[in-house]
């Protein structure tokens, strides 16, 4: 055999191998994760959904790649659980009490004024309870990895200010899919309707509701002030979003990839909870500016709202099971205790 020949054969091997090296390399694609949520891109929902996006993407070496898909285009929170327990669908955020169907435990974050502050609601959800709470989603086909802020919840509506319970009487009041919820105000004289979020504006613009509940952040991403009047500050429930992960999805995952996950998940927690406070507090002023009518309810008229929902608190502690609620009580306790 000639120098020129083996010279040629080497090359054509070589090229052959280096051909076959690219096309491995082309085929190892990344796992590509689809998160969907219920707000819009611009929403605390929607920054913190790229966090957890470019978060993913780092640690794993761009391996894991995460497409955030907004505006509730992969449905509402109640079908996105659907389809991440069937495994169509790998990862959302959405609120916890539209999974209170799935696992009753988490009608305690819908009990009405029990919590003060953010601070009381940190501890809580980061804490024993929360990680109990949490656990129960697994036997029902979803892993949930943190919880992040929704914000505590107000109302608004097109009719009237609400100075006094009575006021809430005979108002078209859109709420949450969730029992405790539809008991609450309904207990407190408002004509509770359930819907889905992404059906909201459109239900308020047609006067199919007169009003609805939600954070300052909520209103006003959602741009509710163009449709309603009223923002009375009630501060009565604090609502919690929870990300949550296919089960199914989940189980074929290694080690490594779950540690990313559940990374990648705190960092866009600490990053959620910080942007969503320091939206929260420019956008009560945002929303008077762009002519809503805002009232604080007076603390006794609260008072008389929480004696109304003494029953619905006594369903939840039933529902959630006494040893969950006690457990959550004590804690509250014990934290207000060394103030």
């Amino acid at each position: 055999m000639t120098v020129i020949r083996r010279t040629l054969i080497v090359c054509a091997v070589g090229a052959s191998l280096l051909a076959s090296g690219l096309a491995s390399a082309q085929d190892i694609k990344p796992r590509l994760i689809r998160f969907g949520y219920g707000l819009n891109e611009q929403s605390n929902q929607g920054r913190a959904a790229k966090v957890l996006a470019d978060e993913i993407e780092k640690l794993s070496g761009g391996k894991m790649r995460l497409r955030a898909i907004g505006s509730a285009a992969l449905g509402s929170d109640v079908q996105m659980q659907q389809a991440l327990i069937g495994g169509a669908q790998e990862m959302m955020v959405g609120s916890t009490a539209t999974l209170v169907g799935i696992t009753k435990e988490m009608a305690l974050w819908d009990t009405p004024f029990l919590l003060n502050n953010v601070q009381e609601a940190d501890a809580l959800l980061d804490g024993p309870v929360g990680d109990k709470v949490r656990a129960k989603l697994e036997e029902k086909g979803l892993i949930g990895l943190v919880y992040w802020e929704n914000g505590f919840r107000n109302l608004t509506n097109s009719k009237q200010a609400v100075t006094k319970l009575e006021d809430l009487d005979g108002i078209k009041l859109r709420v949450m899919q969730n029992n405790v919820f539809l008991d609450s105000f309904k207990s407190l004289g408002a004509n509770a309707v359930p819907l889905p979020f992404s059906e909201l504006f459109s239900a308020l613009e047609t006067k199919a509701v007169d009003g609805q509940e939600n954070p300052y952040n909520t209103i006003l991403s959602s741009k509710f002030y163009e449709i309603q009047k009223y923002l009375t500050v009630t501060n009565h429930v604090y609502s919690p979003w929870i990300v949550l992960v296919s089960k199914k999805w989940w189980d074929g995952l290694s080690k490594d990839e779950k540690n990313v996950l559940l990374t990648a998940a705190k960092t866009s927690r600490d990053f959620e909870r910080k942007d969503t406070r320091a939206e929260a507090a420019k956008a009560l002023d945002e929303l008077k500016g762009k002519g809503m009518l805002v009232n604080v309810l007076p603390a006794p008229e609260a008072a008389r709202m929480r004696d109304k929902l003494t029953r619905v608190n006594a369903g939840i502690a039933a529902n959630v099971g006494m040893d969950l609620w006690q457990e959550t009580q004590t804690t509250l306790t014990k934290m207000r205790a060394k103030k």
